[in-house]
């Protein structure tokens, strides 16, 4: 496990001069490439750059947040919007480069809204999905609690791997969430301690620390 001190990779970079450079083309109105690193290999995107479109485009692009809507209101900050910055510090990460590790924004700093190099880590597409019903809309019950209508009873569900696992039927929705509550936070543990050896060690704590609220 490697840990990551933010100071160490903060370059100087002041965006507003860049910003007035001339004959500069910003993408999605924000992003600037310097072209000193490289963008393409064999005709294809490098893997920074195409990440770091994505980026751009999650949190600028209208069209995307309309149909990915928890990216609404999203940001990237000054340091990300340099494409040389981010390349230079993808390439500092625990992570980058490995199979099935994404870029994530709001796992060591929860419910975070901007891309930066102080929130931003590499984490196994497993973690990604981990809290992916944790943003659901929750409805009229709690997280993980569903109404019955067979048994009159509610219902507690979690995913486990993308398959719904079946906790029990309860006489009330409280305590149907309180042992979705229970599960969840057992298996977020088992999963830092799985990854225990191949993630950032913010994760990892983020991991063993995390609650259902």
């Amino acid at each position: 496990v490697s840990s990551f001190s933010p100071d160490k990779y903060k370059l100087p970079f002041f965006f507003s001069e860049i910003q007035n450079m001339k004959n500069t083309k910003l993408v999605r109105g924000v992003g600037f490439n310097d072209k000193t690193r490289p963008t393409s290999m064999n005709g294809k995107f490098t893997i920074e750059y195409g990440i770091w479109l994505n980026m751009l485009r999650r949190c600028y692009c209208q069209k995307y947040q309309a149909k990915q809507q928890t990216y609404a209101k999203c940001s990237v900050s000054e340091n990300f919007k340099s494409y040389s910055f981010f390349y230079d510090w993808c390439h500092s990460q625990v992570g980058y480069g490995v199979a099935g590790f994404e870029l994530d924004k709001d796992i060591i700093i929860r419910n975070n809204k901007q891309y930066s190099e102080d929130s931003c880590v590499f984490v196994p597409k497993e973690v990604n999905a981990f809290f992916n019903d944790c943003g659901l809309a929750r409805g009229k019950y709690p997280l993980g609690v569903s109404f019955n209508k067979n048994e009159g009873r509610y219902t507690a569900r979690c995913s486990v791997n993308g398959k719904l696992k079946h906790l029990g039927c309860f006489n009330c929705p409280d305590a149907a969430h309180a042992v979705y509550k229970k599960f969840k936070e057992e298996l977020c543990k088992k999963t830092a301690e799985k990854w225990y050896c191949k993630i950032d060690l913010r994760v990892y704590e983020a991991l063993m620390t995390w609650k259902v609220t």
